[in-house]
């Protein structure tokens, strides 16, 4: 498949809300495969549409453990309980980290990428990343969530020197 070019934090479609999804077909198909290489190839734990300029609901997320990776089509959150504080980054954002409020644990209706309806109870990493992704569809960037005072630029190591 393809690696796609990434938005960043300037990219206005970023700001923008998807569109549902009303077929998956074998377009649908080729972005979700493209949207999981890319973010492998920049290590991520999750990604949307709109960060590969899709606006379409569609996210992937890999936790890079076993039956920890999973492609949403229109997914929702239909049940939120608890809190989390949580250290957050984001691949429209390189190098930029900051303190975000979660919840701590999370039910996500959507469908697979066979249109199958799925229902995901998650907690934790999972969850935040399903509520940081599914934000991305609504136009949120972790940015507008983040505790004041707590956004931090790391400077990438230069040839492996620190």
């Amino acid at each position: 498949m393809a690696i796609r070019n990434l938005r960043y934090e300037d990219d206005e479609i970023l700001k923008k809300r998807s569109r549902e999804i009303e077929v998956i077909d074998e377009k649908i198909k080729e972005l979700a495969q493209d949207m999981m290489d890319t973010m492998h190839k920049w290590d991520g734990v999750g990604l949307a549409g709109p960060q590969v300029g899709v606006l379409k609901r569609i996210i992937v997320i890999d936790l890079y453990e076993e039956n920890t990776q999973y492609t949403l089509i229109n997914p929702i959150i239909i049940k939120e309980k608890g809190t989390q504080e949580v250290s957050e980054g984001c691949l429209s954002f390189p190098n930029k980290y900051a303190t975000v409020k979660r919840p701590k644990e999370v039910v996500v209706e959507a469908l697979d990428i066979e249109g199958k309806k799925v229902k995901i109870k998650a907690k934790d990493l999972l969850a935040q990343a399903l509520c940081h992704e599914i934000d991305h569809l609504n136009g949120i960037v972790f940015t507008d969530k983040m505790e004041p005072g707590t956004l931090e630029i790391v400077k990438p190591e230069e040839n492996g020197k620190k």
